[in-house]
């Protein structure tokens, strides 16, 4: 074989190794964004579905919190009994929320379905930031009734998070127990634990 040969042949097959190699990489046969698995699917819904449910229960404590500021700020003389249980959901408050999880959408260009609850999300977000945030309900005048007050909202929040329990993952459910079993003692600290 002479050289031109083995210049020819090395030729065609640098040729066809390019041949094969590059059409992946030009711009003309780009198939686009990749479509997300099934499973990257789900995902982002599970995620979605457990920072909306964070959501609500960090507002239920939160919302509770106040109304824990309101009774004080009305009966002052309550403080010594009110300041440990309020510090407590304070805490729970912090808790319910550490952790987020963060959505982040598939590879593929979402679909407006799919971008909805997000988009209605932020949006409710920015609305609620914008507008200002709803007085905690009035405080009875009676420093009983407002105890009694404390105690049914505690198990109304109580109540929020065992409800919650039914679609929260392991860990989250575990923590959203715990907080509910501290909402019902709270409530019987407030009504039952006073008479004792």
């Amino acid at each position: 074989m002479t050289t031109t040969g083995r210049r020819a042949l090395l030729t065609a097959g640098i040729a066809a190794a390019a041949a094969t190699a590059l059409p992946g990489c030009t711009a003309a046969e780009d198939p686009g964004p990749r479509k997300p698995s099934a499973a990257e699917v789900e995902a982002e819904r599970m995620a979605r579905a457990e920072a909306a449910l964070r959501l609500r229960s960090v507002t239920a404590s939160r919302s509770l919190l106040e109304r824990y500021d309101a009774a004080l700020a009305a009966h002052p003389a309550l403080a010594p009994r009110l300041t440990p249980l309020r510090r407590s959901v304070a805490a729970h408050t912090k808790a319910l929320g550490e952790g987020g999880t963060t959505v982040r959408p598939a590879t593929a260009a979402p679909s407006p379905t799919a971008t909805a609850p997000a988009t209605a999300t932020a949006s409710a977000g920015a609305s609620a930031s914008a507008r200002p945030a709803p007085s905690p309900a009035p405080v009875a005048a009676d420093p009983r009734a407002a105890l009694k007050e404390l105690a049914a909202a505690e198990r109304t929040t109580s109540d929020t998070h065992t409800a919650a329990l039914v679609t929260a993952p392991p860990e989250y459910a575990r923590l959203l127990a715990s907080v509910a079993a501290a909402g019902a003692a709270h409530a019987y600290l407030l009504t039952e634990g006073a008479r004792a």
